[in-house]
Protein backbone atom coordinates (compact mmCIF):
# COMPACT_ATOMS: atom_id res chain seq x y z
CA UNK A 1 0.00 0.00 0.00
CA UNK A 2 1.40 3.33 -0.72
CA UNK A 3 2.77 5.20 2.41
CA UNK A 4 0.02 8.02 2.26
CA UNK A 5 -2.63 5.79 1.83
CA UNK A 6 -1.12 3.55 5.19
CA UNK A 7 -0.70 6.57 7.11
CA UNK A 8 -4.57 7.45 6.94
CA UNK A 9 -5.55 3.80 7.30
CA UNK A 10 -3.35 4.17 10.45
CA UNK A 11 -5.01 6.91 11.75
CA UNK A 12 -8.41 6.39 11.22
CA UNK A 13 -8.27 3.07 12.63
CA UNK A 14 -7.15 4.19 15.50
CA UNK A 15 -10.00 7.17 15.61
CA UNK A 16 -13.17 7.71 17.62
CA UNK A 17 -13.88 11.07 16.52
CA UNK A 18 -13.72 11.32 12.43
CA UNK A 19 -15.29 14.47 10.69
CA UNK A 20 -15.60 13.87 6.61
CA UNK A 21 -15.69 17.28 4.60
CA UNK A 22 -17.16 16.87 1.17
CA UNK A 23 -17.14 19.17 -1.75
CA UNK A 24 -18.03 19.61 -5.56
CA UNK A 25 -15.22 17.05 -6.76
CA UNK A 26 -17.04 14.25 -4.85
CA UNK A 27 -20.22 14.72 -6.72
CA UNK A 28 -18.56 15.81 -9.88
CA UNK A 29 -17.91 11.81 -10.11
CA UNK A 30 -21.71 11.10 -10.52
CA UNK A 31 -22.34 13.71 -13.38
CA UNK A 32 -22.78 17.09 -11.10
CA UNK A 33 -22.03 19.90 -12.54
CA UNK A 34 -19.98 22.07 -10.50
CA UNK A 35 -21.75 25.72 -10.42
CA UNK A 36 -18.96 27.14 -13.18
CA UNK A 37 -20.28 24.61 -15.14
CA UNK A 38 -23.36 25.11 -15.54
CA UNK A 39 -24.38 24.87 -19.07
CA UNK A 40 -21.16 24.22 -20.30
CA UNK A 41 -19.74 27.47 -19.32
CA UNK A 42 -16.21 27.36 -17.30
CA UNK A 43 -15.28 30.09 -17.42
CA UNK A 44 -17.87 31.04 -14.88
CA UNK A 45 -20.31 33.63 -17.01
CA UNK A 46 -23.73 32.70 -18.15
CA UNK A 47 -25.16 33.21 -21.54
CA UNK A 48 -26.54 36.79 -20.08
CA UNK A 49 -23.06 37.52 -19.07
CA UNK A 50 -23.23 38.14 -15.84
CA UNK A 51 -21.22 35.89 -13.21
CA UNK A 52 -23.00 32.29 -12.08
CA UNK A 53 -22.81 33.30 -8.92
CA UNK A 54 -24.74 36.36 -9.41
CA UNK A 55 -27.27 34.06 -11.38
CA UNK A 56 -28.06 32.09 -8.88
CA UNK A 57 -28.34 34.49 -5.85
CA UNK A 58 -30.92 35.57 -3.51
CA UNK A 59 -31.29 38.80 -4.84
CA UNK A 60 -31.55 37.32 -8.69
CA UNK A 61 -34.52 35.10 -7.41
CA UNK A 62 -36.14 37.67 -5.91
CA UNK A 63 -35.26 40.35 -9.13
CA UNK A 64 -36.09 37.58 -11.92
CA UNK A 65 -37.08 33.91 -10.61
CA UNK A 66 -36.72 33.12 -14.09
CA UNK A 67 -33.17 33.95 -14.79
CA UNK A 68 -32.24 31.99 -11.27
CA UNK A 69 -34.22 29.39 -12.00
CA UNK A 70 -32.80 28.62 -15.37
CA UNK A 71 -29.64 27.28 -13.48
CA UNK A 72 -30.98 26.00 -10.57
CA UNK A 73 -32.91 23.95 -13.05
CA UNK A 74 -30.05 22.95 -14.63
CA UNK A 75 -28.76 21.60 -11.40
CA UNK A 76 -32.30 20.06 -10.77
CA UNK A 77 -31.79 17.83 -14.07
CA UNK A 78 -28.61 16.63 -13.02
CA UNK A 79 -29.54 15.80 -9.78
CA UNK A 80 -32.40 13.81 -10.71
CA UNK A 81 -30.52 12.07 -13.64
CA UNK A 82 -27.39 11.00 -11.58
CA UNK A 83 -27.36 8.53 -8.37
CA UNK A 84 -24.17 8.60 -5.34
CA UNK A 85 -21.43 7.00 -6.61
CA UNK A 86 -18.62 4.51 -4.78
CA UNK A 87 -17.25 7.33 -3.07
CA UNK A 88 -20.61 8.35 -1.11
CA UNK A 89 -21.03 4.51 -0.70
CA UNK A 90 -17.76 4.63 1.18
CA UNK A 91 -18.55 6.84 3.25
CA UNK A 92 -21.27 5.79 4.27
CA UNK A 93 -20.10 2.77 4.88
CA UNK A 94 -16.73 4.44 7.41
CA UNK A 95 -19.70 5.74 9.29
CA UNK A 96 -21.23 2.59 9.80
CA UNK A 97 -17.59 1.12 11.05
CA UNK A 98 -17.27 4.42 13.19
CA UNK A 99 -20.42 5.70 15.17
CA UNK A 100 -18.72 9.11 15.93
CA UNK A 101 -18.31 9.66 12.26
CA UNK A 102 -19.56 12.83 10.85
CA UNK A 103 -20.01 14.35 7.43
CA UNK A 104 -20.10 17.71 6.62
CA UNK A 105 -21.20 18.53 2.91
CA UNK A 106 -21.42 21.43 0.81
CA UNK A 107 -23.49 19.79 -1.85
CA UNK A 108 -27.25 20.02 -2.27
CA UNK A 109 -27.52 16.87 -4.34
CA UNK A 110 -28.53 14.50 -1.54
CA UNK A 111 -26.29 11.64 -2.13
CA UNK A 112 -25.17 11.36 1.01
CA UNK A 113 -28.25 10.41 2.34
CA UNK A 114 -29.27 8.37 -0.39
CA UNK A 115 -25.86 6.07 0.06
CA UNK A 116 -26.60 6.03 3.69
CA UNK A 117 -25.33 8.32 5.64
CA UNK A 118 -27.61 8.33 8.98
CA UNK A 119 -29.23 12.30 8.94
CA UNK A 120 -28.02 12.20 12.91
CA UNK A 121 -24.21 12.65 11.58
CA UNK A 122 -24.96 14.13 8.04
CA UNK A 123 -24.49 17.95 8.43
CA UNK A 124 -25.97 19.54 4.77
CA UNK A 125 -24.46 23.33 5.30
CA UNK A 126 -25.72 24.62 1.71
CA UNK A 127 -29.43 22.75 2.45
CA UNK A 128 -30.75 20.29 -0.37
CA UNK A 129 -32.93 20.82 -3.30
CA UNK A 130 -36.12 19.22 -2.30
CA UNK A 131 -38.47 19.57 -1.37
CA UNK A 132 -39.10 22.94 -2.46
CA UNK A 133 -41.17 25.46 -0.84
CA UNK A 134 -43.49 28.54 -1.57
CA UNK A 135 -41.63 31.82 -0.94
CA UNK A 136 -45.45 33.53 -0.33
CA UNK A 137 -47.13 31.02 1.95
CA UNK A 138 -44.68 28.26 3.03
CA UNK A 139 -46.58 25.20 1.15
CA UNK A 140 -43.94 22.49 -0.43
CA UNK A 141 -43.82 20.71 -3.26
CA UNK A 142 -42.69 17.60 -3.48
CA UNK A 143 -42.76 17.66 -7.59
CA UNK A 144 -39.18 18.72 -8.01
CA UNK A 145 -39.22 16.64 -11.44
CA UNK A 146 -42.74 17.67 -12.58
CA UNK A 147 -41.98 21.56 -11.93
CA UNK A 148 -38.88 21.40 -14.16
CA UNK A 149 -40.88 20.16 -16.97
CA UNK A 150 -43.12 23.42 -16.91
CA UNK A 151 -41.93 27.29 -17.39
CA UNK A 152 -39.95 28.32 -14.82
CA UNK A 153 -40.01 29.44 -12.14
CA UNK A 154 -42.21 27.03 -10.67
CA UNK A 155 -45.46 28.18 -9.11
CA UNK A 156 -47.04 27.34 -5.89
CA UNK A 157 -50.50 25.53 -6.53
CA UNK A 158 -51.79 26.85 -3.17
CA UNK A 159 -51.59 30.68 -3.88
CA UNK A 160 -49.43 30.89 -7.08
CA UNK A 161 -46.02 32.70 -5.53
CA UNK A 162 -42.81 31.45 -6.76
CA UNK A 163 -41.24 28.82 -5.29
CA UNK A 164 -37.91 27.25 -4.27
CA UNK A 165 -35.16 25.17 -3.24
CA UNK A 166 -34.54 25.16 0.53
CA UNK A 167 -30.60 25.88 -0.59
CA UNK A 168 -28.13 28.53 0.42
CA UNK A 169 -28.48 30.59 -2.76
CA UNK A 170 -25.35 33.36 -2.80
CA UNK A 171 -25.71 35.94 -0.80
CA UNK A 172 -27.93 34.52 1.57
CA UNK A 173 -26.89 32.89 5.13
CA UNK A 174 -25.68 29.38 6.13
CA UNK A 175 -28.65 28.22 8.45
CA UNK A 176 -28.40 28.54 12.18
CA UNK A 177 -29.39 25.17 12.90
CA UNK A 178 -26.16 23.20 11.01
CA UNK A 179 -23.64 25.99 12.22
CA UNK A 180 -24.93 25.18 16.07
CA UNK A 181 -24.08 21.38 14.63
CA UNK A 182 -20.99 21.91 13.22
CA UNK A 183 -19.62 23.76 15.94
CA UNK A 184 -21.31 21.73 18.59
CA UNK A 185 -19.12 18.67 17.46
CA UNK A 186 -16.04 21.01 16.74
CA UNK A 187 -16.13 21.96 20.63
CA UNK A 188 -15.62 18.08 21.70
CA UNK A 189 -12.91 18.04 19.02
CA UNK A 190 -11.63 15.27 16.32
CA UNK A 191 -9.03 13.09 16.11
CA UNK A 192 -9.35 12.93 12.19
CA UNK A 193 -10.38 15.62 9.36
CA UNK A 194 -10.66 14.23 5.81
CA UNK A 195 -11.19 16.61 3.28
CA UNK A 196 -12.80 15.24 -0.05
CA UNK A 197 -13.09 16.82 -3.41
CA UNK A 198 -13.62 20.37 -1.88
CA UNK A 199 -11.10 23.57 -2.61
CA UNK A 200 -13.09 26.00 -1.06
CA UNK A 201 -11.24 27.73 1.56
CA UNK A 202 -14.94 28.65 3.71
CA UNK A 203 -13.80 29.50 7.70
CA UNK A 204 -16.19 26.04 8.56
CA UNK A 205 -13.68 24.28 6.67
CA UNK A 206 -10.38 25.94 7.25
CA UNK A 207 -11.17 25.84 11.22
CA UNK A 208 -11.83 21.87 11.62
CA UNK A 209 -8.57 21.50 9.72
CA UNK A 210 -6.47 24.22 11.99
CA UNK A 211 -8.15 22.90 15.11
CA UNK A 212 -7.71 19.47 14.83
CA UNK A 213 -3.92 19.83 13.53
CA UNK A 214 -3.24 22.03 16.49
CA UNK A 215 -5.09 19.30 19.00
CA UNK A 216 -2.44 16.89 17.72
CA UNK A 217 -4.95 15.15 15.53
CA UNK A 218 -4.71 14.32 11.30
CA UNK A 219 -5.99 15.64 8.63
CA UNK A 220 -6.15 13.56 5.23
CA UNK A 221 -7.01 15.32 1.52
CA UNK A 222 -8.34 13.36 -1.26
CA UNK A 223 -8.33 15.40 -4.81
CA UNK A 224 -7.03 15.30 -7.80
CA UNK A 225 -5.15 18.42 -7.61
CA UNK A 226 -3.52 20.84 -5.20
CA UNK A 227 -5.94 22.72 -3.12
CA UNK A 228 -5.60 25.92 -0.91
CA UNK A 229 -5.54 23.61 2.19
CA UNK A 230 -2.93 20.87 0.68
CA UNK A 231 -0.20 22.89 2.24
CA UNK A 232 -1.99 22.57 5.71
CA UNK A 233 -2.66 18.40 5.60
CA UNK A 234 -0.73 15.63 6.93
CA UNK A 235 -1.82 13.53 4.20
CA UNK A 236 -2.50 14.27 0.26
CA UNK A 237 -3.96 11.15 -1.58
CA UNK A 238 -4.13 12.41 -5.38
CA UNK A 239 -6.95 10.85 -7.28
CA UNK A 240 -10.57 10.61 -7.62
CA UNK A 241 -12.39 9.91 -4.45
CA UNK A 242 -14.54 7.13 -6.00
CA UNK A 243 -11.86 5.33 -6.45
CA UNK A 244 -9.83 5.61 -3.55
CA UNK A 245 -12.49 6.18 -0.65
CA UNK A 246 -13.13 2.34 -0.83
CA UNK A 247 -9.79 0.91 -0.96
CA UNK A 248 -9.07 3.18 1.88
CA UNK A 249 -12.19 2.03 4.28
CA UNK A 250 -11.75 -1.38 3.03
CA UNK A 251 -9.03 -1.37 4.77
CA UNK A 252 -10.75 0.04 8.17
CA UNK A 253 -12.02 -2.87 10.31
CA UNK A 254 -15.44 -2.80 12.04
Amino acid sequence: MDPSMAAFVQAVQAAERILVITGAGLSADSGMPTYRGLGGLYNGVTEEGIAIEAAISGPMLRRDPALCWKYLAQLGRACLAAAPNAGHEAIAELQRRKPECWVLTQNIDGFHRQAGSPLERLIEIHGELRPLYCQSCGAESDELEEHLQRPLPPRCAVCGGVLRPPVVLFEEMLPEAAIDSLYGELRKGFDVVLLVGTTASFPYIVEPVLRTRAAGGFVAEVNPAPTDLSSRVDVKIAGRALDILPQLIGHISR
